[in-house]
């Protein structure tokens, strides 16, 4: 009788999910921590949102011929809100350690950081891999999302796809500088979608989009203006992601946090915010309801509905200190 609870016991703690699966829905980050975020440009990804998952990038790389290699990471804010589909996908990846171990395959400085196929692990020796190595994933897809509140702003990240719009799978992107020429809009093939933004470590991801590839051995400022399928020469290793936590809830948002200068109001539209100036002209809408590139080797989207106005909040005379 006590061997068999015994093995009772045993089976269900081998059943029993890792604490990062759960315990980080319940955990808040601190987005005053914040200092290494993306260049800003008025686009509802500029704000954090109570409740959006975070998750965390920790990378290994060397910048550099004859350079150390470094190691930071990289914070990304991801929006359900408004990707649903991906976002789960990208969660259920990282909690599962998809992704842990692996390269980022595919650089070009002045666009995007690839990675995310699970087959780009070196072998013996680097850049040794899997034949397979940037046309890997998972085998399962999800479809092309789009919402007008999500494009390539500089740091967005986004799910890599081939021909298909919808063929996303594992890869995914980080837009090392805006790019809005993936957005749907300005293209012919239904676009790529972003899913979430790089609030902290940016430095890092151009960090990594300058180091030395296959295209750009050089290392140097001088690029060549044919690269597409840049393979870094010194590997640039995914040590881990993980996720994080969740944005503050609203009450606990800090105001700083959003960028917001002397005399702008924030008003509450359904669950996210319209920043308005001291006279009233709108600078940012953000609202927020439920509403994917290059895993060929070449690289978003967007659907605001109107929202009764519930509350206008007046930000403090001086924000900034």
């Amino acid at each position: 009788m006590e061997r068999r609870l015994l093995v009772m016991a045993v089976l269900l703690l081998l059943a029993t999910p890792p604490a990062q699966a759960e315990g980080w829905r319940e955990t808040e980050v601190d987005p005053e921590a914040w200092t290494d975020g993306p260049e800003l440009e008025g686009s509802p990804m500029d704000v954090s949102y109570p409740g959006d998952p975070v998750l965390v990038i920790d990378v290994d790389y060397q910048p550099g011929h004859f350079e150390s290699r470094v190691t930071g990471s990289i914070v990304i804010e991801l929006f359900p809100q408004w990707a649903p589909i991906t976002v789960e996908n990208m969660i259920e990846h990282v909690e599962d350690g998809l992704y842990d171990g692996i390269f980022f395959h595919r650089v070009i400085d002045d666009f995007v950081t690839q990675a995310g196929d699970p087959t780009c692990t070196t072998i013996g020796v680097y850049p040794a891999t899997s034949p397979s190595c940037a046309s890997g994933g998972t085998g399962e897809t999800i479809p092309l999302e789009h919402h007008e509140n999500l494009s390539h702003v500089d740091g967005a990240i986004g799910m890599a796809r081939s021909a298909d719009p919808d063929s996303a799978d594992a890869q995914w992107y980080i837009a090392e500088t805006e790019a809005h020429g993936l957005d749907p809009e300005n293209r012919d093939d239904e676009g790529y979608a972003t899913f979430g933004v790089v609030r902290d470590g940016m430095s890092h991801v151009r960090a990594i989009a300058e180091v030395p590839t296959s295209d750009d051995p050089s290392g140097t400022d001088l690029q060549n203006p044919f690269s597409s399928m840049g393979r870094p020469v010194y590997e640039v290793r995914i040590t881990r992601m993980a996720m994080l936590g969740v944005i503050p809830a609203a009450d606990e948002a800090p105001v700083e946090a959003q960028g917001l200068t002397t005399g702008q109001v924030v008003v509450r539209v359904g669950g996210g915010l319209l920043l308005l100036g001291a006279l009233g002209a709108a600078a940012i809408v953000a609202r927020t309801e439920p509403p994917a590139v290059l895993k060929d080797g070449t690289a978003g989207g967007t659907n605001v509905q109107d929202d009764e106005v519930y509350e206008a909040v007046l930000v403090a005379e001086d924000v900034n200190g």
